[in-house]
């Protein structure tokens, strides 16, 4: 019916409708025929193209700046955070110390009182130590009294828990200077008396709730999931086995009671000692002598190592500076004049790296001594606490942990580690997961050095490492597998060594290399996105890029530090470090625009670039032996292959003066009064200096051997000089102090190593390279043949290692060469002792019998070379050999 009614309409109405169709259809067709030509245009297709395109990539970048925005922002918000975790665990460690000094007033019974049953008493045989007036008491410690000197402001000691360390049952140690110092490289001003700090008592009622600081960061553990001493049974106890089975100290020892004579043997070589007349009748082998009541601690730790170690150098929210000198990590407030020591390691410290929280430090060592307890390994502990966290890789690394890095984009999960062996293995490590961590993967990293590895800070499992004749980008997989994509120079000079690496806030990486160059690779490539060239004079050893953006770099043979802004702009500012600080090993950021630089001369500086540069921590560079008390003030002076002569102050910390003598040292002596100090050279020379003055006073010459050891006689009259040529030359002393020669003494076999004169001024006893003791007129420069004669002389000092008073310091089976040093107090009662195995060991004096139990003190990683107390007794100072530290060690 439709289409009937359809077909009925109007004709007209169709036609109209019929052309309106047409004219639309028309139209539509016109339209369609001009797009198509406009399609067709060549010139208006590249025009939208490059229009689109061009509107894509600033989208693009817009993004890309807001989310480098966002994560700065986000960083920024971490460090606020950082700092206020580190302000609260501040404050709860100075509230458990006012609450510790609190409870110590009401503690009845000190520790020593509860040893001897409630009552404190002293020692018989003990003479009471006498000290100089000018000297008043500091603190009270165990009925002991220290004394400072009166012309230095006194700030009472503030103590730090301990927690388990190589000595003491302690893995930490805290020390207080009583003035900081202005300047080392001259006598400190006197400064205004500061209100004296509370002391609390050493007890155990100071093992407070340090895992209160969990509270603000929950997904850490701060309780050591260690006990108080270390697995590795880095200090072990006497042992309390019966006299009847004890093993001699020394082996086939023995002894004549007809001749009253002990026979010991040293490498086979027998050695005749005369018993003293006093003993001689009562003497028995198999009685053991017991330690001394009294202890050490280590009070300061002087030096720093980067003469070979990088990325070592970094300031804490705590505003403590922590680096490692020998095997001690020292964290040290500048300000306050504080040092904190952690101890839980077993020889060198070779790197550190910082945990994302700021809170948490990981140190790797390398292998030491004694294979069992010295292995390679790292360790993680809490830099307010000093509780070790974890031990990790204690059988996976063969030579050192030369390298470590956390992971930073996931807060600090992972922890990367490379072995300084011959294929420098990289591993990476799950160090939360179990006592021990995990290991997720490890492979072979390059035949060639590699001086640096680090997380990414923003891309999550990527790393960065680089060395000698590369650099590596590693990406982590889900699987825990290592891939690796070396870095592409392209057309650019390659560089023989890529020294340095860090990040820019957009993410690309800046590397500094053995050329002076720095290469900017884009972030997630393995090419070069920009090239700076010659920005320094030889390598550039470090890069550090600050909060604000800039980037500072370090060269290591110009000793300049340059800045650029954070678009590396050719505007930049330049300063030149002194040279005998040495070059510039670490730049990191200290306190507000300050910088830290650490130096390859062993040398720590603050400063900023448009200002100088202060020293703050100075020490020695090469190989140190010469060592030497003062003997009327609290000071010491070292001197080393590394040319320097150097005065300490042992109250202040600090160095008095610094001067180089132009000549490698060996042996140190200060004259009776103090006034000068001679030194020993390696080519047999021996330098006279004013200790006041810092004057040159004359030069000498013995021979053409090292001078082994130099000392004055008591009244200051003569000089012993002990020669590696096998003789002793005595020299007499005038009131100028001039050094006129008496003779020399003949009849050693080998190379001098020790000489000690006797109370009379006349007589001296000096040991040889090969075992023997020798007795001689300093007058007449013969030799005193009857040496039984000699057995009941009082000497003036006890340095010869070798003597009827020193046989229990040798080890069962020692081979002559283990012992280094020994000396005694002034008041002889007590001994301590430097060996081949970094320890130091303190004995009661006389360390007659061959058994004789001492308490055993890590801390040095080398042989530690010399020892000495300081003049009232109150401190000890060592030196280890090739580790170049200088430590220092309270007596109570």
């Amino acid at each position: 019916m439709r289409i009937f009614d359809n077909s009925a309409e109007s004709p007209n109405e169709n036609v109209s409708d019929m052309e309106s169709d047409s004219s639309k259809n028309g139209g539509n067709v016109q339209m369609e025929l001009k797009l198509e030509k406009s399609y067709m245009d060549p010139q208006l297709e590249r025009d939208v193209s490059e229009a689109w395109h061009e509107m894509m990539e600033t989208e693009s970048r817009g993004v890309a700046n807001r989310v480098v925005d966002l994560e700065r922002r986000v960083l920024e918000q971490g460090d606020e955070l950082v700092c206020l975790k580190a302000t609260l665990a501040e404050a709860l460690r100075r509230i458990n110390i006012l609450e510790g000094s609190r409870l110590a007033h009401q503690i009845v019974t000190t520790p020593v009182q509860a040893r001897n049953g409630g009552h404190a008493t002293t020692p018989t045989n003990a003479p009471v130590l006498k000290r100089p007036t000018s000297y008043s008491a500091s603190r009270t410690d165990l009925n002991r009294k220290s004394y400072a000197g009166s012309s230095l402001p006194q700030r009472r000691a503030i103590h730090y828990q301990s927690t388990g360390s190589l000595h003491s049952d302690s893995q930490s140690s805290s020390s207080v200077s009583p003035v900081p110092s202005p300047s080392p490289r001259a006598t400190p001003q006197p400064l205004s008396k500061r209100p004296p700090l509370v002391s609390p008592s050493q007890t155990t009622t100071l093992h407070k709730r340090w895992s209160s600081t969990g509270d603000f960061n929950q997904h850490i553990n701060m309780q050591s999931k260690f006990s108080t001493k270390s697995f590795l049974n880095l200090y072990m106890k006497p042992s309390t086995t019966s006299s009847s089975n004890i093993k001699h100290g020394t082996r086939d020892v023995s002894y004549n009671e007809d001749d009253q004579t002990l026979k010991m043997y040293l490498r086979g070589r027998p050695v005749i000692l005369h018993a003293p007349t006093d003993i001689a009748d009562s003497f028995d082998l198999t009685k053991v002598s017991t330690a001394p009541s009294e202890r050490l601690k280590l009070d300061w730790a002087y030096g720093y190592r980067g003469r070979d170690c990088r990325s070592n150098l970094y300031l804490l929210p705590t505003g403590e500076m922590v680096y490692f000198v020998a095997a001690v990590v020292v964290l040290y407030n500048v300000e306050e004049q504080n040092q904190r020591h952690y101890l839980g390691h077993t020889d060198d410290v070779k790197s550190l790296a910082i945990h994302p929280n700021k809170l948490l430090v990981a140190t790797g060592q390398c292998a030491g001594h004694d294979k069992r307890d010295a292995r390679p390994h790292i360790r993680i502990w809490n830099s307010v606490s000093l509780h070790t966290q974890a031990i990790i890789g204690v059988n996976e690394f063969n030579v050192s942990v030369c390298c470590i890095s956390f992971s930073k984009a996931d807060g600090g999960s992972l922890l990367l580690a490379v072995d300084e062996a011959q294929d420098h293995m990289i591993s990476v490590w799950d160090w939360q997961k179990g006592e021990n961590g995990h290991k997720i993967t490890e492979t072979k990293c390059s035949v060639d050095t590699v001086v640096a590895a680090e997380f990414h800070p923003l891309d999550r499992n990527n790393i960065v490492t680089c060395g000698k004749n590369h650099i590596a980008f590693w990406t982590l997989d889900a699987g825990g597998t290592l891939y690796k994509r070396m870095g592409i120079f392209e057309s650019r000079d390659k560089p023989k060594f890529v020294l340095s690496v860090a990040f820019l806030q957009s993410g690309d990486v800046i590397t500094g290399d053995s050329n002076g160059n720095l290469a900017i690779w884009g972030r997630g490539t393995n090419t070069v996105q920009k090239f700076i060239k010659n920005v320094h004079e030889g390598g550039i050893f470090s890069i550090c890029v600050t909060k604000d953006g800039s980037v500072i770099t370090g060269g290591g043979k110009d000793g300049k530090l340059v800045q650029f802004d954070p678009n590396l702009s050719k505007n930049r500012e330049e300063i030149t470090i002194e040279k005998h600080f040495g070059g510039v090993r670490v730049v990191s950021e200290g306190r507000g625009s300050q910088l830290l630089l650490g130096t390859t001369r062993n040398c720590i500086l603050v400063g900023t670039v448009g200002l100088a540069f202060q020293p703050i921590v100075l020490g020695h560079a090469d190989e140190l032996w010469a060592l030497a008390a003062h003997p009327s003030v609290p000071q010491f002076a070292t001197a080393g292959q590394d040319k320097l002569l150097q005065m300490w102050d042992s109250m202040s910390h600090s160095i008095l003066w610094s001067k180089d003598i132009g000549e490698q040292a060996h042996s140190i002596a200060f004259s009776s009064d103090g006034c000068v100090v001679v030194v020993g050279c390696l080519d047999g020379q021996w330098l006279v200096f004013d200790t006041q003055s810092r004057e040159f006073l004359g030069k000498y010459k013995d021979g053409d051997e090292p001078i082994q050891t130099i000392t004055f006689s008591p009244d200051g009259n003569l000089l012993a000089v002990g020669s590696r040529d096998n003789n002793i030359y005595i020299y007499q002393v005038s009131e100028q102090y001039r050094f006129s020669r008496i003779g020399k003494c003949l009849g050693h076999s080998s190379f001098i190593t020790h000489i000690d004169w006797a109370e009379d001024n006349q007589s001296l006893r000096s040991n040889s390279g090969d075992y023997e003791l020798l007795y001689w007129n300093a007058t007449t420069c013969r030799q005193i043949v009857q040496s039984s004669t000699m057995k009941d002389i009082k000497w003036a000092t006890n340095t010869c290692t070798l003597s009827f008073g020193t046989v229990g310091i040798w080890p069962e089976n020692a081979d002559g060469t283990d012992v280094n040093a020994c000396c005694t107090n002034s008041v002889d009662t007590l001994m301590a002792t430097g060996d081949d195995f970094g320890k130091i060991k303190l004995y009661s004096y006389p360390v007659s019998q061959p058994k004789s139990l001492n308490h055993v003190y890590g801390g040095h990683s080398s042989h530690v070379t010399n020892v000495t107390f300081i003049h009232d007794d109150s401190r000890l100072v060592s030196v280890g050999g090739k580790d170049t530290s200088v430590l220092q060690w309270t007596v109570s």
